[in-house]
This record gives C-alpha cells, sequence and structure tokens, in this order.
C-alpha cells in the first residue's frame, strides 16, 4: 500500500457509502410527493424503492468481482460515476419511467460502492483496528438515515428533485478524490466473470419482486393463483437451482459457493436476510404515520429520526463493542430488541410516542444486525483473496431481503388501499420474522471460537 492515510481513505469510504445509504433511506419522506407528482397508486410507487434494490443486488455481485479483477480503486471510482449519472437522470426526469431507470443507474452503482468499501478494511487495517474500522462505516446507515429524514423535511418544501440533486457534485468530488487518494490496487485478470450467473439472478429476483407484489393481502389465496402472481413466482424458484449449479460448476463464480459451505456464513446471511425485510419496512414508516396520524408529509418524514439516530449513535457503539464481546452477544440482543419495536408498532400505533419509543428500539437491532457485526464474520470467515465477494454475498441477501421486503409491505398497503390496517399488518409480520432472526443469532459462534477461526 501506498503512503496515504489509511484514515483519509476510510473517510472516502464514508462518504461514498453515505450516498448510497442516504439514497435507499431518502426515498421514504419523497414517496407522497412522488405520488402526487406524477399521479401514481400505492402498489407501483413501491417500485422506486424496488428498482433501486433490484439492481442494487445486481450490481453487487458484479462489481464485487470486477474489483477482484480490475482493481478496487478503479471499481470504487466508477461506481461513484454511475451513482452521480443515475441521480442526475433521477432528477431531470419527465416520465416516471425515467426516474425509475435513473433510480436503476443509482442502484447499478451503490451496489458496487458497498461491498468494495467493506473489502478495503481488511486491506487497510491490522486485524484488531478492522471491528472499530467496520464500526465507523456502518454508522453511515445511521447517520445517512438522519440527514435524508432532516433533509427530507426541508426540502421537499421546494421540490423532491432536491433530495437527489445533491448526490451530482458529491460524486464528482470524491471520485476525484479517490483518484489521487486511493492505492493503485491489485488486479487479477485471470479470473473469468461469471455472466450467465448474473443474468439469472437478474432474471429471477426480478421476476420473484415483481410477482410478490402483485399479491393482494386481502384476497391473499385467490391473487396467488392468479395469472399476476403464480407464474412469476414459479419461474423465479425454478432458477434457484439452475443459479446454484452454475455457480458451482463456475470456474470463479459470481457468488462464491464455497463460502456458503460454512455454517456460520449461512447464519449471517439468513439474518442478514431478515435484516433487508426490516429495512425495508423503515422506508414505509412516513406513509404509515401520515396514515396513523394524519401529518403533513414534512412533519412524517421527521418520524424517521428515533431509528436513525439510534442507529447513528449505535453504529460506532456496537463496533467498539464488537472487539470485545463478539457478534453473537451484541446481535441477539440487538435484534431481540428490535422486535418488542416491531410488535409494538404493529400493535398500537395510535400516538405519537409510540411511534418514537418503537423507532428506538428498531435502531437499537438496526445498528446490530445492519452493522459491524455480521461484517465482522464475513472477514473472519472469507479468505484474503475473495474479501470483496464475501462482502457481496452479504449485500446480496440483504437486498434480497430488501426487494422481498419492500414487494411486501406495498402488497399489503395496496390491498387496504393505503389504510392504517394495511401497515400495521406489515410491522406485525416483520416483527415475526425478527424473532426468527433472534434465534439465529444465538446460534452464532461466540467471541472466543472467533478468535480461533481467525488464528487458523
Amino acid at each position: 500500500m501506498d503512503k496515504r492515510s489509511p484514515n483519509t481513505i476510510l473517510f472516502l469510504l464514508f462518504v461514498g457509502v453515505f450516498m448510497g445509504a442516504v439514497d435507499m433511506g431518502i426515498v421514504g419522506p419523497a414517496l407522497p410527493a412522488i405520488q402526487s407528482y406524477f399521479g401514481m397508486n400505492e402498489r407501483i410507487l413501491s417500485w422506486i424503492f424496488t428498482i433501486y434494490i433490484l439492481f442494487y443486488i445486481i450490481g453487487t455481485p458484479l462489481m464485487a468481482k470486477l474489483s477482484d479483477i480490475y482493481g478496487k480503486k478503479f471499481i470504487y471510482i466508477l461506481d461513484i460515476i454511475l451513482f452521480g449519472v443515475g441521480s442526475y437522470i433521477t432528477v431531470t426526469s419527465a416520465s416516471f419511467e425515467m426516474l425509475l431507470i435513473g433510480r436503476a443507474i443509482q442502484g447499478m452503482g451503490a451496489g458496487g460502492i458497498f461491498p468494495v468499501a467493506n473489502a478495503y478494511i481488511g486491506d487497510i487495517f491490522p486485524p484488531e483496528k478492522r471491528g472499530g474500522a467496520l464500526g465507523i462505516l456502518s454508522s453511515v446507515w445511521g447517520l445517512s438515515f438522519v440527514l435524508g429524514p432532516i433533509l427530507g423535511a426541508l426540502l421537499l418544501n421546494y421540490s423532491w428533485q432536491w433530495l437527489f440533486i445533491i448526490n451530482i457534485p458529491i460524486s464528482i468530488v470524491v471520485a476525484l478524490a479517490c483518484l489521487y487518494v486511493f492505492p493503485k490496487g491489485e488486479k487479477n485478470h485471470e479470473f473469468n466473470f461469471d455472466w450467465q450467473g448474473l443474468i439469472v439472478l437478474g432474471l429471477l429476483v426480478t421476476l420473484l419482486s415483481y410477482g410478490i407484489n402483485q399479491i393482494d393481502a386481502y384476497h391473499f389465496l385467490v391473487s396467488l393463483l392468479s395469472i399476476n402472481v403464480l407464474p412469476f413466482l414459479i419461474i423465479s424458484l425454478l432458477l434457484f437451482p439452475i443459479l446454484w449449479k452454475i455457480e458451482v460448476d463456475a470456474p470463479d463464480p459470481l457468488i462464491p459457493i464455497d463460502l456458503l459451505k460454512s455454517r456460520e456464513v449461512k447464519l449471517v446471511n439468513s439474518i442478514m436476510f431478515g435484516t433487508g425485510l426490516v429495512q425495508a419496512s423503515t422506508i414505509f414508516v412516513p406513509a404509515f404515520v401520515i396514515a396513523a396520524l394524519s401529518f403533513t408529509t414534512s412533519e412524517a418524514s421527521l418520524m424517521l429520526l428515533p431509528i436513525v439516530v439510534t442507529m447513528a449513535i449505535g453504529g460506532p457503539i456496537v463496533g467498539r463493542l464488537l472487539d470485545k464481546f463478539g457478534s453473537r452477544n451484541i446481535m441477539s440482543l440487538g435484534i431481540s430488541t428490535m422486535v418488542i419495536g416491531l410488535f409494538i408498532l404493529g400493535f398500537s400505533s395510535q400516538t405519537l410516542f409510540i411511534f418514537i419509543f418503537s423507532g428506538v428500539l428498531i435502531g437499537v437491532g438496526m445498528s446490530t444486525a445492519i452493522g459491524s457485526p455480521p461484517r465482522y464474520i464475513m472477514l473472519l470467515e472469507s479468505p484474503p483473496e475473495e474479501r470483496a465477494s464475501g462482502q457481496g454475498i452479504l449485500n446480496i441477501i440483504t437486498s434480497i431481503g430488501q426487494l422481498i421486503g419492500g414487494a411486501l409491505i406495498g402488497a399489503f398497503i395496496g390491498s387496504y388501499a393505503g389504510e392504517l390496517i394495511g401497515y400495521e399488518f406489515a410491522f406485525i409480520f416483520i416483527g415475526i420474522a425478527a424473532i426468527v432472526m433472534t434465534i439465529l443469532a444465538i446460534n452464532l459462534k461466540s467471541k472466543e471460537e472467533q478468535l480461533k477461526t481467525w488464528s487458523n
């Protein structure tokens, strides 16, 4: 590595992840304004979030693998540029379809930013400092969601486009800074890119998300068997073993199946799927508040603050505690706290205090489930040459959870025409999923077992 400060590199990684995380969360406050602007119904509107996550899923393994081939520096800068271009298209969209194209390009760029940034931590920091560095990087999620609602509340007074304009100058500055600051990076042109795996993965998640989004929760069985749902779900399920076979046989698989043989990796990725479900649910909190308390759009956007402030505070704290107590203890306690918050919100969403209190509890759990503990586990379980791909797996699984979660919640809300009961049912369902996450977390390795893994 060159003489550039690891902390300087960490800062630029922080900013890149920050942008991607902001645009995942800022769309929540913007949804009512965008709905009014384009005249879309709730079910179609959810695709503003879904399309971002869909291309995030595609971009994650694509860019992670390309970073192993062409070097982390080149791919990270490329991802920042893609994100900026997507933001410009989103801002200038004259139609809802063009807006979705912009969001798709944004998602593709963000999908690469996250795994490459986390893989850099393994390259520039010694083992004893990686937990703290990952904690700082993970705090981005909380900080981005803090600024998202605040910016949303301020900028929505002018237009929803301003929520995305801020990405354009930041992308330009970060790309130029990375060009100068980042080390050159190692390349490995011996890798062969798994295009078959990418195509099948993209097709699978697209069909699955569309099918789930079309489910009518009010007439569940009828809609499940309808032509708008069942064929898409069946084809997506049939594509799964095909994807698995492709990845097993591929000389350089898009998804390193060998990593998934580890019990620890299976557990942590199952947890991350659930984390994606929870994260998707938080995007709809402002709309939930409007339905429950009749808040204005600007007021409702601020109701994400209890979740995101807690995440922002909790991220670095969890990172420091991680080095002392290990992932199992931290994640088990945090996720169980999140379960309580989700059920409170689902069963009793009639007062402002309930939204604030439940938001804090959800934020505690999110800071442990989406932050440094799962990233730390994957760094332990991944060989050095597959660190980017290992982080990419986490992002893929989390994003699939987000994709399905967004589609499910959109289905719940759309089935009840945006009424309060639709939101309540959705959060109760997510709470049940979080119970399963808690059970899985209890079965993770202890701190002592993690240290043995690292020494081996």
